[in-house]
């Protein structure tokens, strides 16, 4: 097993604790099953909110999808002129069997703009 990192990152329509709950579940359910990963493969995972978000943690996503177990870390991005707004980042450390080349990062709707040289 090897230690590996794992990026994703979705874009909210609105700053509302269960819209926020409903978009972090969806990326973290969608890193969780591209990556054919089990919560006993997530070693820690961190978030990051753009400042206009702040309704809710998106920690609490995760808590709600029973990953009561693993650290979670919430944290603000950047406020960078220009940036995109409302977006949720995720980075997950995990323990696996693939090569740093078969992971599959997750970039879900308008967020896969970010990064389209490794956007799914």
């Amino acid at each position: 097993m090897a230690v590996r990192a794992v990026r994703g990152a979705v874009q909210l329509e609105r700053d509302e604790p269960g819209h926020m709950g409903e978009q972090v579940g969806a990326l973290l359910t969608a890193v969780l099953e591209r990556n054919g990963l089990t919560a006993e493969d997530l070693i820690s995972i961190w978030f990051t909110a753009t400042p206009d978000l702040h309704s809710d943690f998106p920690a609490a996503a995760a808590r709600g999808l029973g990953l009561a177990d693993v650290p979670l870390l919430c944290a603000q991005e950047l406020d960078v002129e220009g940036a995109m707004p409302r977006v949720v980042r995720v980075l997950a450390h995990i323990d696996t069997d693939r090569p740093r080349s078969e992971i599959t990062h997750v970039y879900l709707g308008a967020a896969a703009a970010l990064r389209k040289d490794i956007a799914q």
